[in-house]
């Protein structure tokens, strides 16, 4: 009988979702990994997909403290380190602009790490995570990634039912065809687009491929999280019950 297929440890405590696997890295290190109840602590170590994998209650803790953030991103802030002269969204964080305070009370240490899961350009606004949680990161924006983002699109130019199919499958960016997008229309030059990919400036430029002008851009939800009520400019902890 062929051995069982072995991969390494971190690579399947990310696929697992326990943690990322840079994070996985740093527990192993750490001895803060148990693998069949029995600690490892070796970099590269591989084990078998069926093993039972399991963090110590310090390296769990430590997961559960990671914070998620939903700031409702207005135009003219970037999402990530910006050039001289572009503030950053992550500026917007503070005591002043939480929002629901009630649920918990905003201290600094939130701010280290804290990563942005799914970039908006600076003309457009809406629904941003940041989180220090890099399961997240990955499940919105990882290689594999199937999440849907959602969007409210203001465009100028004819919308006929060859554009709506053409942008809904059918375009190509970057020498790549696209995934298939759910696009409709909303109201007269108002569009809802719902798309599985996140390539740079992506809806803007596939307006241009059919002749469409964008005038606004508002990310609407991202999975199954919402971006509802929260006022623009404020930012909110994720909820116990939001699950992306």
């Amino acid at each position: 009988m062929k051995d069982q297929k072995k991969i390494r440890l971190s690579k399947l405590m990310s696929e697992k979702g326990l943690c990322s696997r840079r994070e996985a890295d740093r527990y192993i290190q750490d001895g803060q990994v148990l693998v069949n109840k029995e600690i490892v602590d070796v970099l590269g170590t591989k084990i078998s997909l069926d093993a039972d994998i399991r963090l110590t209650d310090r390296a769990s803790f430590q997961q559960k403290k990671k914070v998620t953030i939903l700031l409702n991103k207005p135009i003219g802030y970037v999402s990530t380190q910006p050039e001289k002269c572009y503030i950053p969204a992550i500026d917007l964080i503070c005591k002043k602009t939480q929002y629901q305070t009630g649920s918990k009370p905003f201290q600094k240490h939130y701010l280290k790490n804290l990563h942005v899961a799914g970039r908006l350009d600076i003309d457009s606004k809406g629904l941003l995570i940041l989180t220090q949680d890099g399961c997240i990161v990955k499940k919105i924006i990882g290689p594999t990634s199937k999440m849907e983002k959602e969007y409210i699109v203001g465009i100028e130019g004819e919308i006929t039912n060859f554009v709506l199919e053409k942008l809904k499958f059918g375009l190509s960016l970057d020498n790549k065809k696209l995934k298939r997008a759910v696009v409709k229309l909303i109201k007269p030059n108002l569009l809802r687009f719902v798309l599985m990919e996140g390539k740079k400036r992506q809806i803007r430029r596939m307006c241009e491929l059919v002749n469409l002008k964008v005038i606004k851009i508002k990310r609407v939800r991202v999975g199954n999280v919402l971006l509802g009520n929260l006022p623009e400019g404020k930012w909110r902890f994720l909820k116990s019950h939001e699950k992306f």
